[in-house]
């Protein structure tokens, strides 16, 4: 999920989370809430907000979900573009692109 950092606000590119489908898969749907139940702003069609305050737990669920095999790396990795800092408490869920 492409990701960026400003004035300490974790943003996920609105195009990158996962979405809510009535019946779908469970996994998929549980993941959904999980991300949104931290999330401090989800608006539809915008990127997602996270205070510092949620990055510990962010990212042990990112790891959580990635572990469960259900869901591609892509879709529980944060992806930062070239030059911008990963702050340690997500750094092991997260790349440079």
């Amino acid at each position: 999920m492409r990701a960026r950092i400003k004035d300490d606000m974790l943003y996920i590119a609105a195009e990158d989370v996962p979405v809510f489908k009535k019946g779908g898969p469970v996994v998929r749907n549980s993941y959904f809430w999980a991300l949104k139940s931290i999330c401090d702003f989800a608006p539809r069609e915008k990127d997602w907000e996270f205070e510092r305050c949620v990055w510990v737990a962010l990212s042990r669920m990112l790891i959580s979900f990635a572990d469960s095999g259900y869901l591609r790396l892509s879709e529980t990795l944060l992806e930062f573009e070239p030059g911008q800092s990963i702050p340690d408490e997500l750094r092991s869920c997260s790349t440079i692109i």
